[in-house]
């Protein structure tokens, strides 16, 4: 049983009759029963009204029955003397008591509160339930579960320091204190109401760590200037943001109130605070699903597709890419509203890649389908691959945000396999090439490439060839297969870069030698696990 007793009473009399709604003044007696939030407002109203009636030698007051635990507790200690019944000039205001707790009730029943400013009175209803679930439904999410949030307006937080001031000076009247951290939080109290009704409606649970997130955005343009008194008392903690349209956040409110003293506070902010004329307005309900990751192998057979989008100067070069190619059937399958593509390195746009494919995995954000089967899977992967004879996928599957770093440890940690034809200017013979076979762990000096300086840092990297096999075709053309580390580029160890990569075939041979084509044969990253395609 969770109760208000005799301690309450000035709290209770005191909040009424500044303007305060029933459930903040159980927040600020600490009571820590949330199915007690979740009474009807009319009936906490009533029940207050009962709880100021009550004889008040009797201990143990009426009562809230509840089945939840109190969670937070009033503290009896000796507190310091504070200021008096300071005016608004640099205090406390005086505080007229109340002699008719009937009038004094039903005007408080009619008042926006002056300290949720309406979010615990209006915004608990049936009928702004029925909106969010509206809005939720209306959106075609796939969801099991739902986290909800709240944003609420900064001013909040100075309305709350303000009344927990009043009520402070109050208790300590009685030989009493209340810590701050023992009101309950207003977006606590909030969820405590809101949970359980938008679970009924909603059919499914509330869950902290849900991926699927509804949530609400309040303001209150009537008092949004109330903040700006604390940007001149501590300037530090309002700082301007790029991505904030406001100095005022709530972050930066509550480290300006942490800062300000009491008695500068109380100069600039009435205590208690006034009752507003309007409630808060909820300027935006919206819906979020967290990410979901699809993995795969894909194999690029086409000589002109670059991996991305290649656009120079806003000029798109080529009309695709193996990203477009892929993505644009997963977004709409998924009916995301953004992707994020990344892989296990990458091929130059005339580089193909063969073999059993190169690890991609594609972030797509905000999908509202987020359940497939095996087969579903394997039926997308099957529209990717008729959708052109450029690329091909495998391997395609729904994978967790954590494994994808096991894709990324592989770029420069694991080996790839390599075809290039190769030209020489000189002719050779079989013999002229045949070394190349017997050369193992070749370590290689290349200086970043002319060709990616412009976006890469100038830096000499150290590569490892681990083998060769040459393959003769004629007098000036020879294939070579290569295992490499990770990372080496390839054309510049062919013909050399004008001396930025040493040693190079060219060297090698000592004549001057140019790659005509690259295949990529293997990416060596076991990852993702294959499948039965």
């Amino acid at each position: 049983m969770s109760s208000l007793t005799e301690k309450d009473r000035p709290i209770v009399q005191l909040l009424l009759n500044t303007g305060t709604c029933p459930r903040c003044i159980l927040r600020f007696c600490c009571v820590g029963s949330q199915t007690l939030y979740r009474c009807p407002y009319k009936d906490l109203m009533k029940d207050l009204k009962e709880f100021l009636k009550n004889n008040e030698e009797k201990e143990d007051t009426v009562c809230f029955d509840a089945v939840d635990p109190p969670c937070k507790r009033i503290r009896l200690e000796h507190t310091e003397e504070g200021p008096d019944d300071l005016n608004h000039n640099g205090a406390l205001q005086q505080i007229p008591s109340v002699n008719n707790e009937n009038t004094t009730i039903e005007s408080s029943a009619l008042k926006v509160c002056n300290l949720c400013l309406g979010i615990l009175q209006e915004f608990c209803e049936v009928d702004f339930i029925k909106k969010v679930c509206q809005k939720v439904n209306s959106s075609d999410y796939q969801f099991t579960s739902f986290v909800f949030s709240v944003s609420l307006p900064p001013q909040l937080s100075v309305r709350e320091r303000a009344a927990w001031l009043l009520v402070k000076q109050e208790m300590g009247k009685l030989g009493l204190s209340l810590a701050k951290e023992d009101v309950v939080q207003l977006k606590e109290a909030y969820k405590w109401i809101i949970h359980p009704q938008l679970s009924e409606a909603l059919g499914v649970p509330a869950d902290g760590k849900s991926l699927f997130e509804v949530s609400v955005v309040f303001a209150h343009p009537e008092t949004d200037e109330e903040c700006h008194f604390l940007a001149t008392a501590c300037p530090d903690c309002f700082k301007p943001a790029k991505n904030k349209q406001s100095v005022f956040t709530r972050m930066a409110v509550i480290k300006a109130l942490e800062k300000i003293k009491e008695e500068d506070f109380l100069m600039h902010f009435p205590c208690p605070p006034n009752s507003p004329k309007n409630q808060s307005v909820a300027l935006e309900i919206q819906c979020n699903n967290g990410a979901v990751f699809v993995a795969g192998r894909y194999n690029k057979y086409s000589r002109n597709l670059p991996q991305t989008p290649w656009i120079i100067d806003g000029e798109r070069k080529l009309e695709s890419s193996v990203e477009e190619l892929i993505s644009e059937h997963l977004m709409a399958e998924f009916k995301a509203d953004s992707f994020n593509f990344s892989s296990s390195g990458r091929e130059d746009v005339d580089v193909r890649t063969l073999g059993n494919g190169r690890p991609f995995a594609i972030e797509l954000v905000n999908p509202r389908r987020i359940h497939f089967t095996a087969e579903e899977m394997k039926g997308l992967q099957q529209t990717i691959n008729n959708s052109s004879d450029k690329i091909q996928v495998r391997d395609l599957q729904l994978v967790t945000r954590s494994a994808i770093g096991r894709m990324k440890e592989g770029e420069e940690e694991k080996t790839k396999t390599y075809s290039a034809l190769i030209w020489t200017d000189k002719a050779i013979q079989r013999e002229d090439i045949a070394f190349l076979d017997d050369i193992k762990e070749l370590k290689l000096d290349q200086k970043t490439p002319l060709r990616v300086l412009h976006r890469r840092p100038l830096a000499v990297r150290c590569r490892i060839i681990h083998t060769m096999k040459s393959e003769y075709i004629d007098e000036h053309h020879f294939r070579l297969h290569l295992k490499t580390q990770a990372g080496t580029y390839i054309k510049e160890f062919v013909h050399g870069d004008f001396g930025r990569t040493k040693p190079n075939i060219g060297s090698l041979l000592n004549r001057t030698a140019d790659i005509l084509e690259l295949d990529v044969e293997s990416v060596d990253v076991d990852w993702p696990p294959s499948l039965d395609n």
